[in-house]
């Protein structure tokens, strides 16, 4: 009986995609290399802590830019984009009366499998494992009703900013004392060490010393996952009410939501992220009160805000005829998604590591969007070629194959 559910089951056709989706699948991925790309040149640990004060000229005013419209809202819309996946996935299940659950727990732990792999052997800022954990949560809300999917992703998504603001609360009272300032110091002296053990590592070590480090590395920011765990699932919930709703595949059917993400939530998350820089531009590992949690909570605020502001641009400008066509060359690289993120970090860490070709922390801060745009171009190629002649990027079909126990037909059909 297994057999003939499996064999009933396939990956949706490329007929039945939702083109938007692959598109900001396409825009999302540019935005994930801004953003990594100071993980890849440096130090994992030390990148996404805020503005590196140690920069000035022009390498400070990309690192601001980078930071306050790229930083922190590109993983999230790949959050969103995955609660997007689940939602389609389980309604077509619905449509067609399959069951649904064994497929996408084998679908989680497969994706799983590949975050552990890239985290251990490729690169320590690895989001996949995060996701993969997340995702199993997902079908325990599958019952629910569409409206409670915006409200429970919301609240999901603020339930680390009262956690921040509660420790900021402890840090203001506590600060000063001997156990407090002692326990602070040991994390930001414990941070430091990390930090300095993955310069030597990435920069001058093997491929075994940095794989050691890796796994170091990707258990510390796994560790994160109480924290950042209910961000990624908080933004799951939103994606997957943007599919149940119909508002991702039918936007025009939205005008007020997407009018007030343009011109409201857009810009209001660009005031909130300029006012978590003013309080606090750097992040320091040994410092917490209650102004450093009122940065945080901003920037998570901005985060949510311009994430959604973003796809609402991206949705409107999919309906301008002027723009139609120079975003359509996104979606090759949106459907390959998960074979590009894993190319880049491939790339990056052979050109920047000192097993590969060596460039590690050579790279000036102001040069990282020239060679993100270089890099995520020629993945816009080479996607297009690729699915010119196959119906699946390669890490895809890997995944699909193993999600469906069966290998996928890879190539196109002779016209």
């Amino acid at each position: 009986m297994t057999a003939t559910i499996t064999d009933n089951l396939a990956p949706i056709a490329v007929t039945e995609r939702i083109e938007a989706m692959d598109v900001l699948r396409g825009f999302a991925l540019l935005g994930i290399l801004l953003m990594n790309l100071e993980g890849f040149v440096g130090p994992v640990m030390a990148s996404g802590t805020g503005l590196d004060p140690k920069l000035v000229g022009m390498d400070r005013t990309v690192d601001l830019l980078v930071y306050v419209l790229v930083q922190g809202k590109f993983y999230t819309l790949f959050s969103l984009l995955f609660g997007m996946g689940f939602a389609v996935m389980s309604q077509r299940a619905e449509q067609a009366g399959r069951p649904f659950a064994g497929v996408y727990w084998r679908r989680g732990l497969v994706l799983l499998a590949l975050g552990v792999v890239h985290a251990l052997f490729i690169w320590a800022g690895d989001i996949l494992m995060m996701y993969a954990l997340c995702s199993f949560l997902l079908l325990a809300f599958r019952p629910l009703p569409t409206r409670w999917f915006i409200w429970l992703g919301l609240a999901a998504y603020v339930m680390p900013v009262g956690f921040m603001f509660l420790m900021g609360g402890m840090g203001s009272l506590l600060n000063g004392t001997d156990g407090w300032d002692k326990a602070m110091g040991g994390i930001g002296e414990q941070m430091r060490v990390l930090i300095e053990s993955e310069r030597a590592a990435y920069g001058s070590g093997s491929y075994a010393d940095a794989t050691w480090q890796r796994l170091k590395s990707a258990g510390m920011a796994l560790s994160n996952i109480t924290m950042f765990g209910f961000i990624v699932f908080g933004m799951f919930l939103l994606g997957a009410w943007f599919v149940r709703s119909g508002a991702i595949a039918r936007p025009r059917e939205f005008p007020r939501l997407y009018a007030g993400l343009r011109w409201v939530a857009l810009p209001v998350g660009l005031l909130a992220m300029l006012g978590s820089v003013a309080l606090e531009p750097t992040m320091d590992f040994a410092t917490f009160d209650l102004r450093i949690s009122a940065a945080f909570a901003l920037q998570m605020l901005a985060n949510l805000l311009m994430c959604l502001g973003y796809v609402a641009w991206v949705l409107r400008a999919l309906a301008s005829p002027l723009w139609q066509r120079p975003l359509g060359w996104l979606v090759p690289v949106g459907r390959m998604a998960l074979t590009n993120y894993l190319m880049q970090s491939l790339v990056c860490t052979w050109i920047f590591y000192g097993y590969g070709l060596g460039y590690f922390e050579q790279l000036p801060r102001a040069w990282h969007p020239v060679f993100a745009l270089a890099l995520f171009g020629l993945q816009v190629l080479v996607s297009h070629l690729w699915l010119s002649r196959f119906r699946f990027g390669p890490m895809e079909w890997l995944w699909r194959s193993a999600t469906y126990l069966k290998p996928q037909p890879l190539r196109l059909r002779a016209r």
